[in-house]
């Protein structure tokens, strides 16, 4: 490709930034760098909104009211679950901001599974490495089997994978690696014919593509905080639990915070009524407050623009990937919109080097092993010049070679 026609290509994208409604967002984070930073779906960017937020929590609230504090932070938990319900197409009291999302997965696959009266659960080979740890611990000790799908799975594998020994069917809606967004509507709906219960991970889905559990039908759901909510580093997870099912599982981590009379100090655990019962123990408020900040923006734009924009910044940088065409990469990603996520990756046999040669021309993915390089649009700070800059460094690396400089040997994060 030409310098003109790389030329026309970026101003192609800026002139997209000039007619961008969400482009003012951009303003609401702290962005001192001159990163083009594609990896927010490990870890967003820093909301100014969140400083302030935070600073009177430590400044005023821990530093003036110390311990009574916790007369108004004893339930941001569950205030904040709220708040997040209905970005995920769930109801008020079935979703609660707790602890870390494996914790989380470990709680409601236990309780799900115990409940199912069965002993294995059905997982995908590209699932997250701590959700396959989890779930297989979960099924091992009930005396049953993880079983594992191919990566990505289509309803048609999972119902051909079920039996009568199957309580629950876990898997992550948007898969971590390819960018992939599972029928999650028709996957659950083939968990219940087989009469298991259905678990979604929606770590790289919350924030970033519109969810709908009780449309779907869904059982049980987790996810992040800290990707594309742009809560902070380990801030806490979440978890939903559909309304009926929330009194008649049990949580299989009884904490003090869980208890129907937490100050009452007593001898026997006594569950709280409503979701809060899947609590385990005292939250960082800090962290907590970062999540409420994150939620707070990503509601006040919305899923619908939110989604629109990322399905506008990922199909600029497949385009532009399609008129550079660097030699020997492979687009992972589906370009079908129903089945992207808000991140598309990049197979290449030198992805570790390409990823290192890219964060030394400013531009920041990450990569996973063995060949892949992932580059996260998050749109409430993403600009399309930035998708389409990305992709003509990724173009010029390939074609020059210049990833050779780097070590083969993988250290740090990757």
């Amino acid at each position: 490709m030409s310098d003109h026609e790389v030329s026309a290509l970026l101003e192609r994208a800026a002139e997209l930034d000039q007619v961008d409604p969400l482009g003012a967002y951009r303003n609401e984070f702290v962005i001192e760098d001159a990163f083009v930073y594609l990896d927010g779906n490990s870890l967003g960017r820093l909301p100014k909104r969140t400083i302030e937020r935070m600073r009177t929590v430590v400044e005023d609230e821990w530093a003036h009211e110390l311990v009574l504090g916790w007369d108004h932070w004893l339930n941001l938990g569950l205030e904040i679950g709220d708040r997040l319900a209905p970005l995920i197409g769930a109801s008020l009291g079935e979703v609660v901001v707790c602890d870390q999302t494996s914790v989380n997965l470990y709680k409601v696959a236990n309780a799900g599974l115990t409940h199912s009266g069965r002993t294995d659960i059905i997982t995908d080979r590209g699932n997250f490495p701590s959700d396959r740890y989890v779930l297989e611990a979960v099924a091992t000790a009930a005396g049953g089997t993880l079983i594992f799908a191919p990566e990505d799975p289509s309803p048609q594998v999972i119902e051909s994978l079920m039996t009568d020994s199957v309580g629950v069917v876990s898997l992550s809606h948007v898969g971590y690696r390819s960018g992939r967004m599972l029928d999650a509507p028709a996957i659950t709906d083939v968990a219940h014919t087989g009469g298991a219960l259905m678990l979604w991970d929606l770590a790289h889905s919350a924030g970033a593509v519109p969810v709908f559990l009780n449309e779907w039908g869904a059982d049980l759901a987790v996810g992040c905080t800290y990707k594309y909510l742009n809560a902070g580093p380990g801030a806490p997870g979440f978890l939903f639990v559909r309304e009926s099912l929330i009194g008649v599982i049990e949580q299989p981590i009884t904490g003090w915070y869980a208890h129907a009379d937490q100050f009452a100090m007593a001898d026997q655990f006594v569950p709280k009524a409503g979701i809060g019962r899947f609590v385990v123990g005292t939250p960082s408020i800090v962290s907590m407050v970062g999540a409420d900040e994150g939620i707070n923006l990503t509601a006040e734009v919305g899923m619908a623009s939110l989604r629109r924009k990322s399905l506008a910044l990922t199909d600029i940088f497949i385009e532009s990937l399609d008129q550079l065409a660097p030699p020997d990469t492979e687009l992972v990603t589906p370009r079908n919109h129903d089945a992207r996520g808000s991140q598309v990756t990049v197979r290449h046999t030198e992805a570790y080097r390409i990823s290192l040669a890219l964060r030394r021309e400013g531009v920041i993915p990450d990569f996973r092993a063995p060949d892949l390089v992932r580059f996260g649009f998050t749109p409430l700070y993403t600009t399309f010049t930035e998708a389409a800059m990305a992709a003509t460094r990724l173009n010029h690396i390939v074609r020059t070679g210049s990833y050779a400089e780097f070590d083969t040997q993988r250290h740090g994060v990757t």
